[in-house]
């Protein structure tokens, strides 16, 4: 018998995503990689950490490489509540589980929450990592479409409400609420308690999943859903504001779901590492962590000024994209017509490389759509990546203009799927 042949159901669920893919080929040093969400490191004082890792091990190394506690060492869980204390949270460090970041927190999440044929709703788009666990723990995603304000809770109601109708409660609402992955969006403060309503009348959990939520550019922090609510599942990690080599990530859970967590998190992984989540501590009360964020976040506006002038600069006509107040992302939509999945590999062959939208949706949406990342990449190499990425619209918006098929394509794809793309937070 082959080995194939002995696998769970689930594993049939289990696919490389888009974006995971693209790395082997984004990671050459010709190609301008406008494609993976990378933090950029260099303005970390890695003297300073150097320093600190020689002393921790020296001074607690019988610790901090011995197993520990799989809810996470406790002094880090205070100062992470101290850290959500930015965005409003008011928390107790017993209701914090330490993770091997924040995908670890989501995946137990979804584990302890969700059996097969379980329906979750998500933002569409939706973050490739979510949707990679809610299939590897076969649950039905039903996408609730947004704008350029965020998720639209019209459209939540109206989703939950056809599912009522089929005697379907979703088990939660997944959704990154600031500075939307890969949309860019942020869900505005009126929105916030409006959707809270909704879950809150129909009896669904509210999985908040916060990343970005200090990266703002205009200097304002919004309040976390969990600031409104105590029952909101908040994830949170350090991976964009300090280092993601480290994969600390953290649930904020309610009591009564805090215990299966734990139960989960030891089963995964038995328990965090102890000297990563060490390191972190000792960051987080020696360092001005703070202003090392203001500093990550100057950068990465730099940086989306640079994208944003280059997108105006050279893109064709016909195209939109969204104007991001922080985070890594800026979702664009091209004309009709144009498949970015098809035409990722032509973008390759000129050297510049980006997510298609496909990749974040469950339901094969998004062919419209691609993600651009303005993270990593110097501003110089992101307006040239941009340029050579207009060159390869122009040149499929030529072969369009002459031969007119790709549209018809496109039309009759989105007729079978049963209607038009999922409105796209556009704003251009």
């Amino acid at each position: 018998m082959a080995p194939t042949e002995r696998f769970a159901a689930r594993t049939t669920g289990m696919t490389a995503s888009e974006i995971r893919a693209l790395f082997a080929v984004a990671s050459r040093p010709e190609v301008v990689s406008l494609a993976g969400g990378m933090p950029n490191l260099a303005a970390l004082p890695l003297e300073a950490l150097a320093g600190e890792v020689a002393d921790l091990v020296r001074r607690e190394g019988q610790v901090a490489l011995q197993y520990g506690s799989a809810q996470g060492v406790p002094a880090l869980r205070e100062q992470i509540c101290e850290v959500m204390r930015q965005e409003g949270i008011n928390a107790d460090p017993g209701d914090v589980v330490v993770t091997v970041g924040s995908q670890m927190a989501l995946d137990l999440v979804t584990r302890i929450f969700c059996d097969p044929g379980d329906v979750v709703l998500a933002e569409g788009p939706s973050y490739v990592g979510a949707l990679g666990s809610f299939a590897a723990y076969q649950a039905r995603v039903v996408h609730v479409a947004m704008d350029e304000h965020g998720l639209i809770p019209d459209l939540l109601h109206d989703a939950v409400r056809t599912l009522a109708a089929q005697g379907i409660t979703p088990k939660f609402l997944y959704t990154i609420p600031t500075f939307h992955n890969p949309a860019g969006v942020t869900l505005t403060v009126e929105r916030r308690t409006e959707v809270l309503e909704i879950c809150a009348r129909y009896g669904i959990v509210v999985v908040e999943d916060n990343p970005y939520g200090l990266l703002g550019f205009s200097g304002r922090t919004y309040p976390a859903l969990r600031s409104f609510e105590p029952e909101v599942i908040y994830l949170g990690s350090f991976s964009k504001t300090f280092s993601s080599g480290l994969r600390v990530g953290w649930a904020l859970v309610p009591p009564a779901v805090r215990d299966r967590l734990v139960l989960a998190a030891e089963s995964a992984t038995l328990c965090p590492p102890s000297f990563n989540q060490m390191l972190v501590s000792r960051y987080l009360q020696g360092h001005d962590w703070r202003s090392q964020v203001k500093t990550f976040t100057e950068a990465y506006r730099d940086r989306r000024d640079a994208m944003l002038s280059a997108l105006a600069t050279y893109l064709p006509e016909g195209c939109e994209w969204n104007v991001p107040d922080g985070g890594f992302y800026v979702w664009l939509t091209v004309p009709e017509g144009v498949d970015t999945k098809a035409m990722l590999p032509r973008a390759v062959t000129a050297r510049v490389a980006y997510a298609s939208g496909t990749g974040f949706y469950a339901d094969g949406l998004g062919s419209r759509q691609l993600r651009l990342s303005y993270c990593y990449p110097t501003p110089e190499r992101i307006t040239e990546g941009v340029r050579r990425l207009a060159g390869v619209l122009e040149a499929e918006l030529d072969v369009m203009r002459t031969f007119g098929s790709p549209a018809r394509i496109s039309t009759a794809r989105n007729a079978a799927s049963g209607g038009p793309q999922s409105p796209s937070p556009d704003t251009a």
